[in-house]
């Protein structure tokens, strides 16, 4: 699991703007005219005609794509009742999530109210704003009335998702791992150890899924829901059942399926051997299960394991459900999420896991051929299908079951349009932590002795990233670590000048000499500059002591790349390093070249840099679309840089045929696709999204990058150096700690993908 320490937390939703959301404009109003129309007197018209027709609302308002995150506050996490000021942090979290998943907008709403009455009443007079209602954080067995109410008194989708997320996804889990055990659901006994919203939920879907109610054991704290038990709820009385039962022990034995939602380690070794053959354990308490993975797959080889955790396989996650059924309900305009769609959900995640496992989904995950059975019985929450499989599914089972208000009749288009909702960002970052933390790799850091670099240090070292290595003086390093209360334990810290480092810096000393002693470089020289922490950097990634290098935050960009030029060199059949940025926009990933190193690329050269920059996207399971820029369109002009663009663009079309690209273009038909068509209907790049862009010259590249990353606030990962023989990347001087992280997960990936050839 990833580590997290308290004030980092703290940190990250507090600094800059407070909290993780924000309402961002989705119309023009630069202008006076803009604002009329906004507002008044340009709002009347739109008012008027929902006035007409109350179902306009989701023709001329935000109401068919926002959902409201609602909570008490009596039920957070695992914490219990933190009142609703404490619940926000957890709201805000949850519509992110909905945001990065599914491109649906959320308000979250903290309501001072434990009555469930007061509370009903609270959310129905703000319904109307509403196409969905997500309840969260809410005690049972309050819980259950409230969402019973609001079901049956709001025309538009509701979902408690502490009941109902986990239930549909091991449900899905349960479908497999049955099928895989060779049992029939109809069959097999179920103790359930926790009574709570998300048991009842779990047990009811089960019944619907084919379990008989008399084969399902429910306990809580005090043991077997049994007859026999005095003063049980109302939501504990129909889980009774007439056993001579009353301790979890007992009932667990010659179970077939063992589903915790409740507390750790309450289940042992000598319980799992207990259980029938090919058993089935979801341990869902988190962060620490019932059970551990490593105990319960040691007491049985053949047991079906599934938990809550990211670092065991089968990871009941809620992510993979609450997202997408409520894209499939509010596409269809559902007025309800009944039972008919969150069975069309649970079928859809466990075909999903049977159909055969796209390449990007098995990088993303360090596999190399995830494919059904007991270690995958359910998608992975990184599986970018997820939302063309559940929310077609559930918007069909709305339509089908007669609670949908729209209709889709285009299926193909639909699946297209969920999938340019959400590009490729996401995935693209996500994917690449992933591949890092498989095989992390050795890192240097040339500049250790800065607060930035120690921090991305620690940062990727607690999440498995990568294993640092900090360059620089041993007693600065620990003093500023000491300073900033950055943990650098398990760390390597080398200094370069100390004279415990002579033999080594001898050894790089002769490599370089060898190198660049036709450059006039003597050993003396090379050893004297070994004591530079840049080419003692170099030199490690070269000899094999590391694996990549990062440097560059408080120096010149030429001083840094230079020694890895002379230490390293370029790859084999290079003529020229580039430089390459990756802006992460909402549209999906931006790659941008030639950024930071070549000042004015002939036509050959703007070629390799292309031909580079198609490899490097592709090593990222990007497909590129690549246009090469300048300030006319096609021969419009014929000045010097525009006819070397074009003759760059004849030879890639030449001589790699397979390319995508396509030029020269002006920048705002590279990137806006209906215009190009309109103007330029023989364009190679028509029906295609750009997403790579060639600059003519260094200066109109980095302005370019400079420009949108400024004005548009977005995340970027970069320079990255393509080229080089060795991953050993130039970080540009200011770079934040989120995007130095970014830098070494990409290190780390080229660095394996070095290592395989």
């Amino acid at each position: 699991m990833v580590k997290i320490r308290k004030q980092e937390a703290l940190d990250y939703h507090s600094k800059g703007k407070p909290g993780k959301i924000e309402v961002i404009p989705s119309k023009p109003y630069s202008s006076q005219r803009d604002l009329s129309l906004a507002y008044s007197p340009g709002v009347a018209e739109p008012c008027k005609e929902i006035m007409k027709n109350p179902e306009d609302v989701y023709k001329y308002t935000a109401k068919g794509n926002l959902v409201a995150v609602i909570s008490n506050g009596t039920a957070v996490l695992g914490l219990g009742d933190m009142g609703p000021e404490a619940s926000k942090p957890v709201m805000e979290g949850k519509g992110l999530l909905f945001k990065i998943f599914a491109d649906i907008d959320v308000f979250d709403i903290e309501v001072d109210a434990t009555d469930p009455e007061e509370f009903v009443r609270t959310v129905k007079n703000i319904a109307p704003t509403f196409g969905g209602i997500n309840l969260e954080d809410i005690k049972a067995p309050e819980a259950f009335e409230i969402e019973r109410r609001l079901k049956e008194e709001l025309n538009i989708p509701v979902m408690h998702d502490d009941q109902h997320g986990t239930a549909i996804i091991s449900g899905a889990a349960l479908l497999n791992a049955l099928e895989l055990a060779g049992k029939k659901i109809t069959d097999v006994k179920v103790v359930v150890n926790g009574a709570g919203a998300s048991a009842n939920s779990c047990i009811k879907l089960y019944h619907s899924l084919g379990v008989k109610p008399e084969n399902i054991i429910v306990c809580d704290s005090k043991g077997v829901i049994n007859t026999r038990r005095k003063n049980l709820s109302a939501s504990k009385k129909p889980l009774a059942r007439d056993t001579p039962y009353d301790t979890l022990r007992e009932v667990i034995a010659g179970a077939d399926v063992f589903l915790g939602l409740s507390t750790g380690d309450v289940v042992d070794a000598k319980m799992i051997k207990s259980m029938s053959d090919n058993p089935i354990v979801f341990a869902l308490a988190n962060p620490i299960p019932e059970i551990s993975y490593s105990k319960a797959t040691a007491a049985r080889k053949d047991v079906i394991m599934a938990t809550g955790r990211s670092d065991n396989p089968n990871q009941v996650n809620n992510v993979l459900g609450f997202p997408f059924i409520f894209r499939g309900a509010l596409d269809v305009r559902a007025t309800s999420i009944n039972e008919e769609m969150k069975l069309a959900a649970v079928h859809a995640l466990a075909n999903l896991a049977k159909e055969p496992v796209p390449d990007e989904v098995n990088e993303a995950y360090s596999e190399r051929n995830l494919y059904f059975g007991r270690d995958y019985i359910i998608p992975k929450p990184l599986d970018y299908r997820l939302i063309t499989t559940v929310s077609p599914a559930v918007a069909k089972a709305a339509m089908e079951s007669g609670v949908a208000k729209g209709k889709i009749e285009d299926w193909d288009k639909y699946k297209n349009d969920l999938m340019r909702r959400l590009g490729l960002d996401n995935q693209l970052v996500r994917g690449l932590v992933q591949r890092a933390k498989s095989d992390p790799q050795r890192v240097v850091f040339a500049e250790a002795d800065h607060y930035k670099i120690l921090k991305a240090a620690q940062i990727v070292k607690d999440d498995n990233v990568a294993m640092p290595i900090l360059l620089g003086s041993e007693v600065k390093i620990k003093q500023m670590a000491e300073e900033f209360m950055i943990d650098i334990e398990g760390c390597e810290i080398i200094d370069p000048r100390n004279p415990a480092e002579q033999e080594r810096r001898n050894e790089f000393a002769e490599i370089l000499h060898q190198k660049r002693r036709r450059k006039g470089v003597t050993f003396y020289e090379a050893e004297k500059l070994m004591r530079e922490r840049n080419y003692f950097a170099a030199a490690m990634i070269e000899t094999g002591y590391a694996d990549a290098v990062i440097s560059g935050l408080t120096r010149k960009y030429p001083d840094t790349i230079k020694p890895a030029l002379q230490m390293i060199g370029k790859a084999p059949g290079v003529e020229k390093i580039a430089g390459m940025y990756i802006l992460i926009t909402k549209k999906g990933p931006l790659f941008l070249a030639d950024t930071t190193v070549n000042y004015d690329p002939t036509s050959q050269e703007l070629a390799d840099i292309a031909l580079m920059v198609n490899r490097a996207v592709k090593s990222l399971r990007v497909q590129p679309n690549i246009a090469m820029l300048s300030y006319s369109n096609f021969g419009s002009s014929k000045g010097k840089d525009a006819k070397k663009v074009s003759e760059a663009v004849e030879i890639l079309n030449t001589q790699y045929p397979e390319i995508m690209v396509d030029g020269e273009l002006q920048a705002n038909f590279a990137l806006n696709g209906e215009l190009l068509k309109e103007i330029f209907p023989f364009s190679h790049l028509n029906d295609k999204k750009v997403n790579t862009l060639i600059f003519p010259t260094l200066s109109a590249g980095n302005i370019a990058y400079k420009l949108i990353q400024e004005m548009a606030s977005t995340d970027s990962i970069g320079p990255i150096l393509l080229g080089l023989d060795k991953p050993f990347h130039v970080l540009q001087m200011g770079s934040s700690v989120r995007e130095i992280v970014n830098m070494v997960t990409i290190a780390a990936v080229e660095a394996q993908s070095k290592k395989k050839g």
